[in-house]
C-alpha cells in the first residue's frame, strides 16, 4: 500500500514538472515576438524621418541658385608660357614702394589741396595710353586701375564726392564705364523667339583719356621741404546720351592713391627713349614725371568752387589755364621766398 502511495506521488511530480517546462517555453517564444514588433516599428519610424530629409534636401537642390555678375568689362590676357623677355624680371613682381616720411601736423606750417587734370593727349602724358599686352595684362593706365579692382586689391569709391565716402561693388564699377545691361531677344533661322540675352556695351579704352588727381601741398619747417602727396585718382569720361546729347565730362570713380602704390610699383612705365631701365608707375607719380593743369584748389577759394565757375571764368578756357598756373606760382612762390640769400 505505501509503495503505490509513493508511486503515485512520485508521478504527480513528473506531471508538474513537465508542465512547468512547457509553460517556460511558451513564455520564451512571445517574447522574442514582442521585440522584433518593437524592431519592426523602429525602422519604419526611422524610413519615415529619412524620407523626409531627402524630399528637403531635394527640394533645396531644385531652387534655381541666383547668378551674380559681379565682374568689369575688360579683356583677359593670356600669359605667355615662356619667358618673354632677355633679362630675369622676377624682381619687378615683387617689389614694393618706400613707405611715407611721416609729417607732424605741428611742423606742416603751410597745407593746401589742389585738384589737378591729366589730358594723356599731352606728349608728356602719352605713357599713360601705352596699349602693349604683358603677362600682367593691358598696360592703359585705365586697365592697371580696372585690373586692380576686378582682383579686389583695392577699394574702389563712388564719384558723388572725392572724399572717399561710398564704396562701389564690381557690378557698379561696370555700370558707370560700360554702361547698363541691355536685354535684347535672341532668334532662330525661322525668326522665333528663343530667349534673351543680356549684354554691355563695348568700350572703346581710348576713349578714356583724362584723370583727376587730388592731393595736398605741405611744407614741413622739420625737414624744410614741400611735399606733394596725392590722395586719390579719378578717370573721366565723356559721357553722351542715346539721343546724342552731350552731356559732359563725369569722374566715373576714385581710387585711393596710397592704397594702390603697392599696385602701381608693379607695372612698369613706357619709355621709349630709356635704354637702361624702367621707372615704374609708383616712381612717376613720386617724381612728379607728369602734367596737369590745376583745375581746382583750397586757395582763395572760400566758396569751394572749381576754376571753370568762377565769376569771368566760366567762358574764357584760356583765362582758366592761366588762372591755373597763377595758384602753381604761388605755392612756387612760398616755398622761395622762405630762403634767404
Amino acid at each position: 500500500m505505501n509503495k503505490q502511495f509513493f508511486k503515485y506521488l512520485l508521478l504527480c511530480f513528473i506531471l508538474v514538472g513537465v508542465g512547468n517546462a512547457s509553460f517556460a517555453q511558451k513564455a520564451k517564444k512571445k517574447a522574442p515576438a514582442k521585440r522584433a514588433a518593437t524592431k519592426r516599428t523602429t525602422k519604419n519610424k526611422t524610413k519615415t524621418k529619412v524620407k523626409g530629409a531627402n524630399a528637403t534636401e531635394d527640394a533645396v537642390a531644385a531652387a534655381p541658385a541666383v547668378v551674380v555678375n559681379d565682374s568689369l568689362p575688360i579683356p583677359k590676357v593670356r600669359k605667355s608660357l615662356r619667358r618673354d623677355a632677355a633679362v630675369d624680371d622676377d624682381a619687378i613682381r615683387d617689389r614694393t614702394p618706400l613707405p611715407y616720411e611721416n609729417l607732424r601736423a605741428d611742423d606742416a606750417v603751410y597745407r593746401h589741396k589742389v585738384w589737378r587734370e591729366i589730358d594723356t593727349r599731352e606728349k608728356l602724358n602719352l605713357p599713360f595710353r601705352y596699349s602693349a599686352d604683358q603677362d600682367n595684362g593691358n598696360q592703359r593706365f585705365i586697365m592697371i586701375l580696372l585690373k586692380a579692382i576686378q582682383d579686389s586689391v583695392v577699394t574702389v569709391f563712388n564719384s558723388i564726392d572725392d572724399r572717399f565716402t561710398t564704396p562701389m561693388t564690381k557690378s557698379e564699377v561696370a555700370g558707370v564705364v560700360a554702361g547698363d545691361e541691355v536685354t535684347f531677344n535672341k532668334y532662330n533661322e525661322k525668326g522665333e523667339v528663343v530667349g534673351t540675352e543680356t549684354k554691355r556695351n563695348e568700350v572703346s579704352w581710348d576713349s578714356i583719356y583724362k584723370f583727376r588727381i587730388k592731393e595736398e601741398v605741405v611744407f614741413d619747417k622739420e625737414s624744410s621741404r614741400l611735399f606733394f602727396r596725392i590722395l586719390g585718382i579719378a578717370p573721366v569720361k565723356r559721357i553722351t546720351t542715346a539721343q546724342g546729347i552731350d552731356v559732359g565730362e563725369t569722374e566715373l570713380f576714385w581710387v585711393y592713391y596710397p592704397d594702390m602704390r603697392e599696385t602701381f610699383a608693379k607695372y612698369e612705365v613706357y619709355n621709349g627713349k630709356n635704354y637702361g631701365a624702367r621707372m615704374s608707375w609708383e616712381e612717376l607719380f613720386e617724381s612728379r614725371m607728369f602734367y596737369g593743369r590745376i583745375i581746382k584748389s583750397t586757395i582763395d577759394n572760400p566758396y569751394d568752387q572749381f576754376i571753370k565757375n568762377y565769376k569771368g571764368l566760366s567762358e574764357n578756357p584760356i583765362l582758366q589755364l592761366l588762372e591755373g598756373e597763377n595758384i602753381k606760382e604761388k605755392i612756387f612762390n612760398y616755398e622761395q621766398d622762405l630762403w634767404s640769400y
